[in-house]
């Protein structure tokens, strides 16, 4: 695939990723799409068969450049994994009570719409959110290695229950519009993943604080 190729492709990626995020997956038309990427239709149904096939790939992309960010923020030397943990939860709050027309909120936005509506989209989002839990995992067992993380369950099973609960956090939050849901996540959140088990192990240290 050439560097032209793969530059529209991704402009069409990039150009309905806000619209999608915004309003919903069968809410934004192909019309749509093709006039904010600025590309013909024949150019769309090049890289992509279907609006489907196009979903599974704004999906896969999506939850590729998401994991990327969550291995960063939870490789970063001079922090605490618990320090890092409630930094995410922090960001999951501020990108989802400020997310208008970012795009942040896709894996919210279309978990529920589009579950029901297209199998291989479902197939999408099954596999991104089982690549984030194992990410969230991950650093929940470091966690637990190097002391800042008491817990009375499984790294897994604790990762799969906090993203369960954030997702219906997520959900309630736009029902009600209001952050209060987010708030009591985070406090739920902070119980489960436990104090420091070794007072030598801070939360918060290299944040200069």
């Amino acid at each position: 695939m050439s560097n032209d190729t793969r530059s529209a492709r991704q402009v069409i990626l990039d150009s309905a990723q806000p619209l999608i995020g915004a309003r919903g997956f069968s809410a934004v038309g192909l019309n749509e799409i093709l006039q904010a990427a600025a590309v013909p239709k024949g150019s769309f149904y090049h890289y992509f068969n279907s609006k489907d096939a196009f979903g599974v790939v704004l999906l896969d992309t999506y939850f590729d450049n998401y994991v990327q960010g969550m291995q960063q923020l939870f490789s970063q030397p001079d922090l605490s994994r618990h320090n890092t943990l409630m930094r995410y939860w922090q960001a999951w709050t501020d990108n989802q009570t400020g997310c208008t027309d970012s795009g942040k909120c896709l894996a919210v936005k279309l978990g529920a719409e589009v579950s029901d509506l297209s199998e291989p989209m479902r197939l999408a989002l099954q596999r991104g959110t089982s690549r984030t839990i194992e990410v969230l995992a991950d650093a929940i067992r470091g966690g637990v290695e190097e002391g800042s993380l008491a817990i009375e369950q499984s790294p897994e099973g604790l990762a799969r229950r906090l993203y369960a609960l954030w997702l219906g956090t997520s959900v309630m939050s736009k029902i009600t519009r209001s952050a209060a849901p987010f708030a009591e996540a985070l406090s739920l959140t902070q119980q489960l993943l436990g104090s420091p088990a070794h007072p030598d192990i801070h939360p918060d240290r290299g944040t200069g604080k």
